[in-house]
């Protein structure tokens, strides 16, 4: 008798559950389900996307939405591109439109100075960094996001790792000891060597 009992409650908590649950994830997902007008970054005309309603809903259970696409009209021809359209969405807070879009295109992409192969990144505490075309080692505090497009056709990838490196080198040239042959890297991007010390 008591073990029908405890069953029976813990099948109604969990039904109870199911149910809260479901609805909570009915009710977020419509937030971003539905087709949605964007100009796309590349050719400047418009195109038609549609946000992966389910994985926006699952992730910002936890924190904020993950916002990426689940249909475009310039697809399956451009399907891998960088998403940089999200941008225009109005779907989310702007942080986690933006962090989703630089992952998105830090992807695959080779850190300028080591050449390692961005897989895998850790936005919250290891946030890689940007070279600009003047040669300028850039955080992401110092860009503006209205600026961003640009940002990322002109700018090149730098890993956490380099950017501590590099800014180090170019702060405090004076400390550095640069032995290039230890590990096969340059001082700088295009090839050229760092102040050296005997």
């Amino acid at each position: 008798m008591y073990t029908t009992v405890v069953l029976l409650i813990t099948t109604a908590v969990i039904a109870v559950g199911l149910w809260y649950g479901i609805s909570w994830l009915f009710r977020s997902s419509s937030r971003f389900r539905g087709p949605r007008i964007v100009t796309c970054p590349e050719t400047q005309k418009t195109a038609i996307v549609e946000v992966d309603s389910l994985h926006a809903s699952l992730t910002s259970a936890v924190g904020l939405p993950d916002i990426r696409l689940r249909e475009c009209s310039r697809w399956p021809i451009k399907e891998q591109c960088g998403q940089e359209c999200l941008m225009d969405l109005d779907v989310a807070p702007e942080s986690c439109l933006v962090s989703g879009v630089l992952m998105r295109w830090y992807n695959e992409k080779n850190c300028v100075y080591c050449k390692n192969t961005f897989s895998e990144l850790h936005w919250a505490d290891h946030r890689p960094a940007l070279l600009s075309p003047a040669g300028k080692l850039m955080s992401w505090k110092e860009v503006n996001l209205d600026e961003l497009r640009n940002v990322l056709e002109t700018h090149l990838p730098v890993c956490w790792n380099c950017f501590i490196a590099q800014s180090f080198r170019r702060e405090h040239p004076d400390l550095v000891v640069f032995r290039p042959w230890q590990k096969d890297i340059s001082g700088e991007a295009d090839g050229s060597s760092a102040s050296r010390h005997p």
